[in-house]
């Protein structure tokens, strides 16, 4: 494995990300670069065992799940648990860590078979999530809490703005449904797992009057129906089939 962190050549664009975008220079150059491998690019050691982000992935989860709700609980002093849990669901939503990995430029160092590159549809995400489980691997929780918070949220999130944002798609589709006597529901079409220790996906389609509208595939049921249900939603507006509303009720940063 090449060390991408010395300043020439290919490999100048990974040494000025961290630099610029992160503010420091990993030591252990082989953990960030696992970090930066998907499971379609996985790395053979022999004797059958493959090296890839996906374990990392799952443990940077957890960290900025903690990180996030650590940094809304001081932020909003005031404010109750069905708030800061809403305002945690948007920030480490995988729309929310795409839209962000893309803005800051993980994206474009992501290793991947861009062959088969249409059907990684939270690869920027999961990228984004093994990220930081390498920085809590080799930095802890302190530094990398001090990065995220202030290299990622306060640079790159609008926290105040995504507080005031509607981003309960699954209630307006539904709300939408019972005045204009629709009936809405939502339907696991199918569970599945991506490699051998990679977490349950859910395939959730949404139906009006029992027909099949627009799904979408997420790691938990909740998140899966809401991005189905914000599809939804959107493609009526476009469609003139629900009124377009003078301000758009999405994520800021998000797709």
């Amino acid at each position: 494995m090449l060390n991408f962190f010395r300043y020439r050549g290919e490999n100048k664009e990974f040494y000025l990300f961290f630099k610029n975008m992160l503010g420091f220079i990993p030591r252990n150059t082989r953990l960030y670069q696992i970090a930066f491998i998907h499971k379609s690019k996985s790395l053979d050691m022999g004797k059958g065992r493959r090296v890839n982000n996906e374990r990392l992935e799952y443990l940077g989860d957890a960290v900025l799940s903690a990180i996030v709700a650590d940094f809304l609980y001081k932020k909003y002093p005031s404010q109750g648990e069905g708030f800061l849990t809403e305002m945690r669901s948007k920030i480490v939503s995988r729309a929310n860590l795409n839209k962000l990995a893309q803005k800051i430029g993980l994206s474009q160092l992501i290793q991947y078979n861009r062959e088969s590159q249409g059907i990684f549809k939270s690869i920027d995400g999961d990228t984004f999530e093994a990220l930081v489980g390498a920085i809590y691997l080799e930095k802890g929780y302190k530094f990398t809490r001090r990065v995220i918070i202030d290299k990622i949220i306060n640079l790159h999130l609008d926290v105040d703005a995504m507080a005031h944002t509607d981003w309960n798609f699954k209630s307006k589709l539904i709300d939408w449904g019972q005045k204009n006597h629709k009936k809405i529901s939502f339907e696991v079409e199918r569970t599945f797992y991506q490699g051998k220790e990679s977490r349950r996906h859910y395939d959730v389609r949404v139906k009006v009057d029992d027909t099949p509208a627009e799904h979408a595939i997420e790691y938990s049921i909740k998140a899966a129906e809401q991005l189905a249900a914000e599809k939804t939603y959107k493609k009526f507006q476009e469609q003139g089939i629900i009124p377009p509303h003078t301000e758009e009720p999405s994520i800021p940063g998000t797709h």
